[in-house]
């Protein structure tokens, strides 16, 4: 994203704090931030702390005389890319619901021209409180985005929904907020990572695979307004925000997952490093050492891609070739022998466990490289490409 003048909210809840780190995070990607807060915010984080992360002034007093025409609501709103309030608390909710302008946050959010997202932060009682969401359901129909809340433990020592989502995740979301919406309404189904095939209860047989890459392209998928599943093998990447995950562990699990999903979606994106082969006399038991030298036979797995591109109605597919030498030539037989429209060729080498990818995209035009760059920046340019072939 490319650098936004970002005003940030905050009111009084106790997650106030987390949105310290969030200020810290977008300044950090080069945005200009300028925070707002509520009387009440400022008896959980003081406007100091916001001052310094932010590198401006912090405003809390509709009264406040320091801009020029003495209207912060109308001239902080104005210039601002997004209004974004983390987090946002039911009174504040309510207020903004109903088209209050009794502080300073309200009157900004009634005078703004630029889009507006709540982050919720509440106890669970407070969030599923009728009357809160009915609220939250007006804010939506009024085209506010509401992001959240999660499902966890509270500061009060619940657990249930209602808890803030992380700094982490909100910077994530709004990283894409502004992406240009190329697959509005498409579902996208694709698969991440490795998988793993059991020797015996303990070892078995897998790749080096990250997961970077399919977790990216999930992500941009997301950013560009499809609605999207994630067939996952075993990774250490948290979960994509807004993207609905389906774990699995060996390449026929991945096999059934996929096709149990298909048949609702437009695109199929095949990332995962799927182990070509499977052990047939896998053992209950761990193997011990010293016994006798395990003699394993393998058995071909499924072909998850080749499957999905000889459907009868077959979505949209895109696959993946991982080589280390001849990668062209390898890839362009693996795109014509499995028929499908797109494929995105790259060195295993080069890609597999790193931040940075070097691609290129083969079609039935051609071939397109894409310059050496960090795996989410190439998700983004997959996904452009695949909407001017959509």
């Amino acid at each position: 994203m490319k650098s936004k003048r970002i005003l940030l909210g905050i009111t009084g809840g106790i997650a106030a704090y987390k949105a310290a780190e969030l200020t810290r995070l977008l300044v950090k990607a080069g945005h200009h931030v300028e925070v707002v807060m509520s009387e009440a915010a400022t008896r959980f984080v003081t406007p100091l702390t916001f001052q310094a992360l932010s590198g401006h002034a912090v405003y809390s007093d509709v009264w406040d005389a320091r801009p020029d025409n003495a209207m912060a609501h109308i001239e902080m709103s104005r210039r601002a890319d997004v209004f974004i309030i983390v987090p946002a608390t039911a009174d504040c909710l309510f207020k903004l619901a109903h088209g209050a302008a009794s502080d300073l946050i309200s009157t900004m959010a009634s005078a703004r021209t630029c889009p507006l997202i709540v982050v919720p932060a509440m106890n669970r009682q407070m969030w599923e409180n009728p009357p809160n969401l009915r609220n939250v359901a007006q804010l939506k129909a009024d085209g506010v985005s509401v992001w959240g809340p999660a499902h966890g433990v509270q500061a009060c020592g619940e657990t249930g929904p209602g808890r803030m989502l992380e700094p982490e995740e909100i910077a994530d979301l709004l990283h894409g907020f502004f992406d240009e919406k190329h697959l509005a309404g498409r579902r996208v189904l694709l698969t991440a990572g490795p998988t793993f095939e059991p020797i015996d209860t303990v070892r078995g047989i897998t790749n080096i695979s990250s997961g970077k890459m399919g977790y990216a392209l999930a992500r941009a998928c997301r950013d560009a307004g499809a609605d999207v599943t994630l067939v996952s093998g075993p990774t250490a990447l948290p979960p994509p925000m807004g993207v609905r995950l389906l774990p699995v562990q060996s390449a026929n699990e991945m096999y059934q997952a996929v096709l149990h999903e298909v048949g609702h979606s437009q695109i199929f994106i095949a990332v995962a490093a799927v182990a070509d082969y499977r052990v047939k006399n896998r053992s209950e038991h761990k193997l011990k050492k010293g016994e006798h030298l395990p003699q394993l036979e393998l058995v071909e797995n499924p072909d998850i891609l080749a499957t999905v591109a000889s459907l009868p109605a077959a979505p949209f597919c895109v696959g993946f070739a991982a080589e280390s030498q001849n990668l062209l030539e390898f890839a362009d037989s693996k795109r014509r022998r499995k028929k499908v429209p797109l494929l995105v060729a790259n060195l295993a080498q080069q890609a597999m466990g790193a931040d940075d990818n070097q691609v290129v995209l083969l079609d039935d035009a051609g071939q397109h490289p894409l310059p050496l760059q960090a795996k989410s920046d190439v998700a983004r340019a997959i996904v452009a490409h695949i909407a001017t072939l959509l």
